[in-house]
């Protein structure tokens, strides 16, 4: 009898759960109890199905409904145009009126009209973080601007599983493909209070940094994550783009600007390849640039000095240069 009336609970908080609904610790007895009941795990794939078959479906309005609630409209009002304005004797019944700029307002309406403008003046010093157009890069999604990434892992599966925190804390899962699953991971790389969630999150763009838009992310953290691990594991990811021309200027900038000399030894060695000369792929002009600035300005490191130099030499660059 008590494991009925627990699955009968349990079978009750289903669509909670899928809508994740639940509290923390509810959404946790939930599924402790559905790891060991196969009928409540099977209640629960016919709920989703459910759920997923009403999403699906389209409810395509009649083309007419639109000019019949019109012509409903416009019969309500002059029935309403009809009856006889009650009285309105009352200070406050006058400043109503006087507010939504009703005629009965009489004199009353300039002083309502300036209560409209002292109102919206209100409302926009008070509440200037509110924004009416959209609710950040992902609330189309369902997701509240409070949500903040807690912890990103990938899954063996291919999938990314990803720990919010709102007002409790949640887990979704989903591919790379998702647009859901980008947007969070690509929040989460820009989180300025958690160095260790911004390096797990530069592992897995590095996972699938063929694709541009995951690195672009990861040029993003070389150049400007607070942390110089997360910096370097960045710069690791890109190692094998260094022909692209974006991944090669982002180097070229690190190399010349940031002021870890781990991260700038890596880039040198990264830029100019293996054998120390240069000679592994073609050196364009801009790079032959960047090391004679360095060589220019009295580069302080002296295995990148040394690395410049020759270089400079094996591309019969002008000493006088630098």
């Amino acid at each position: 009898m008590n494991d009925a009336v627990h699955c009968a609970a349990v079978r009750h908080q289903l669509a909670m759960l899928l809508y994740g609904e639940l509290s923390f610790d509810e959404e946790e007895r939930v599924e402790t109890h559905l790891d060991q009941c196969g009928e409540c795990r099977e209640a629960l794939r016919r709920q989703r199905a459910l759920h997923q078959a009403l999403d699906h479906v389209e409810i395509a309005p009649p083309a007419s409904l639109l000019r019949e609630c019109r012509e409903d409209l416009r019969a309500r009002l002059f029935e309403q145009e009809a009856l006889p304005m009650p009285a309105r004797s009352g200070w406050w019944e006058r400043l109503v009126d006087a507010i939504t700029l009703s005629p009965s307002a009489g004199l009353m309406r300039p002083a309502g009209a300036l209560t409209l403008i002292a109102i919206g003046f209100f409302a926009a010093r008070v509440l200037p973080a509110v924004n009416f157009g959209g609710r950040g890069e992902y609330s189309s999604m369902g997701l509240a601007d409070s949500s903040r990434v807690r912890n990103v892992e990938p899954i063996a599966d291919g999938r990314v599983k990803i720990v919010l925190d709102e007002t409790r804390q949640r887990m979704i899962s989903g591919r790379l493909d998702d647009d859901q699953i980008r947007a969070l991971l690509l929040s989460a790389a820009k989180d300025s209070s958690d160095p260790g969630l911004r390096a797990e999150t530069v592992d897995i763009f590095t996972s699938r940094a063929q694709t541009a838009e995951f690195r672009d992310a990861l040029i993003f953290a070389m150049e400007h994550d607070q942390n110089a691990g997360v910096r370097m594991k960045a710069l690791e990811g890109l190692t094998s783009f260094v022909v692209e021309p974006a991944v090669q200027s982002a180097l070229e900038r690190v190399l010349l600007s940031d002021l870890n000399p781990g991260l700038r030894t890596r880039a040198i060695d990264v830029l100019i390849g293996s054998d120390g000369n240069g000679m592994d792929r073609n050196m364009d002009r801009q790079m032959i640039g960047t090391l004679q600035e360095l060589m220019e300005r009295g580069e302080q490191l002296g295995y990148v000095r040394e690395r410049c130099r020759r270089v400079l030499e094996s591309m019969n660059a002008s000493i006088e240069t630098y």
